[in-house]
């Protein structure tokens, strides 16, 4: 919960699309984004678990793979985080009923694959096969970090709906939170690929 409130916090293109959503039409449209996101999410989660428990119960060595391969693909973006320079913008969208911006959230999630390698990267090193069904573990792990996400971003979509103009300008406070996400990636890979419990 706490790991995935922290990279919930930080800024993404998914919060970024909402946070623009929000700024550009106001609250209702901030919040049909917000809430799309959070629904592309769900696709991702059923892969991920599907995916993940079977290739578990037919190599059980796969379980290293996943984890080790994790482990690198969080170190790399927490080394890219820490030396890129944040180029985090909110940009201008065009206006669009409540509809259509709910379906862009859905698709800008869904076809994102970082959101995929992120989910198999990151919720893998709290499953544990000897206490039950992966899959479920993976289905409980993802929902709560959508709902914690989901839960951040509409707190986005209101705030940039009241101040856009101050979330525009808070480049320093993104370069901060951009850096915080890098360790906390390193952390997390460092984690995952020396945890000896498996």
């Amino acid at each position: 919960m706490a790991a995935g409130l922290a990279l919930n916090f930080t800024p993404g293109p998914d919060m970024l699309y909402v946070a623009a959503r929000g700024a550009s039409e106001g609250r209702r449209a901030g919040i049909a984004s917000a809430l799309g996101i959070g629904a592309g999410t769900f696709v991702h989660i059923a892969i991920v678990a599907l995916g993940l428990a079977a290739l578990l119960r037919a190599v059980p060595v796969a379980y290293m793979v996943v984890r080790i391969a994790g482990a690198a693909y969080l170190i790399y973006l927490g080394v890219r985080a820490l030396r890129s320079p944040s180029s985090l913008t909110i940009q201008h969208v065009e206006a669009a009923p409540l509809s259509v911006v709910f379906r862009q959230g859905v698709i800008t999630n869904v076809l994102n694959p970082k959101v995929a390698l992120f989910f198999l990267a990151f919720l893998p090193q709290f499953v544990d096969p000897s206490r039950g069904n992966p899959a479920v573990q993976i289905v409980v792990l993802g929902l709560v970090f959508d709902l914690t996400g989901t839960l951040v971003n509409l707190g986005v979509a209101v705030g940039a709906s009241r101040a856009a103009r101050r979330l525009r300008e808070a480049s320093r406070a993104r370069d901060i939170l951009q850096k915080v996400t890098g360790a906390l990636f390193i952390g997390l890979g460092l984690r995952l690929a020396f945890a000896g419990r498996r």
